[in-house]
């Protein structure tokens, strides 16, 4: 008799919380079954992995998945990460959340984060606009959009994000789009072994509200602009990969750095400055906790 095959992914979902709220068309579900396989490549221990959003479309991962998960307020994903992290080092803490939670309003925690080199790991869902809340221009949305706060197109310069976390000290820097869903797993399944701030741009298709108001089209068609229009230049200088509304979008991992991470800085510099009394105090410490 023949068995009915298990999608491998489907032990990862809250599939009684499904369908989602996404749009036909969006791409924030393959980057969600992206994520899933990477749990399954890299065996990471998921009762030591906690999953952090904030607000908006993407946001709305951190309810899907059957993970210990924090949906926090706007812009404030990466503080609460940081927090976890330094509570608690064990963890493995992955923000997922949106361009606009991100780079907006949660740009300050980005930047600072990626200084600090808090060993989190960030997946940012860029769809270049603040699709759950009307179409509004975002800091990423390139030049000439027709958004619903720039009807005649916009004209202030968007972000690069690559350039920006790689200048304030991101050590893995990678981006792709939603066509690309080998490359995302496994880049997702790298960083997880990576020690420090790394950062994964996943471009993903807004039909309802990037797409149709700009006339190109729904979510397959956005699939053959990314196949056409992508060149794949791994190790390029981030500084050359901004986006414009119709040229070319390069992906790779463009950032794959070693230095030290911030709990490693903190320890470091306890032992310079408290010497063997740091060293025994530690000691005492993990003997009471039966480490």
């Amino acid at each position: 008799m023949s068995t009915i095959p298990i999608n491998p992914v489907l032990p990862f979902l809250r599939t009684d919380r499904m369908p989602t709220i996404w749009c036909p068309g969006c791409g924030i579900g393959t980057t969600v079954n992206c994520f899933a396989r990477a749990l399954l490549d890299s065996g990471v221990d998921l009762k030591h992995l906690a999953i952090v959003s904030g607000i908006g479309c993407t946001g709305r991962v951190a309810g899907y998945v059957k993970l210990d998960s924090f949906h926090t307020t706007h812009g404030r994903a990466i503080p609460f990460a940081t927090g976890l992290k330094l509570a608690n080092p064990k963890l493995n803490v992955v923000v997922y959340s949106g361009d606009g939670d991100l780079s907006a309003i949660g740009g300050n925690h980005l930047i600072h984060a990626a200084r600090r080199n808090i060993d989190i790991k960030v997946i940012c869902v860029n769809n270049l606009i603040y699709a759950m809340t009307g179409g509004q221009t975002a800091p990423t949305t390139p030049g000439h959009v027709i958004t619903s706060t720039h009807p005649y197109g916009t004209f202030d310069p968007n972000f690069n994000l690559p350039h920006l976390v790689e200048a304030a000290g991101a050590v893995y820097v990678a981006r792709w789009t939603t066509f690309h869903v080998r490359q995302i797993a496994r880049s997702m399944a790298e960083v997880f072994k990576k020690p420090g701030f790394c950062f994964i741009e996943i471009l993903s298709p807004c039909p309802t509200l990037y797409q149709r108001r700009n006339k190109m089209g729904d979510g397959l068609d956005t699939m053959k602009f990314y196949k056409e229009h992508s060149k794949i230049k791994n190790g390029v200088s981030t500084s050359e990969v901004g986006l414009t509304r119709n040229g070319d979008i390069i992906v790779g991992k463009f950032v794959d750095r070693d230095r030290s991470d911030y709990l490693t800085m903190a320890h470091d510099q306890f032992v310079e400055a408290l010497g063997d009394r740091y060293v025994d105090e530690c000691a005492a410490e993990c003997c009471e906790e039966g480490i």
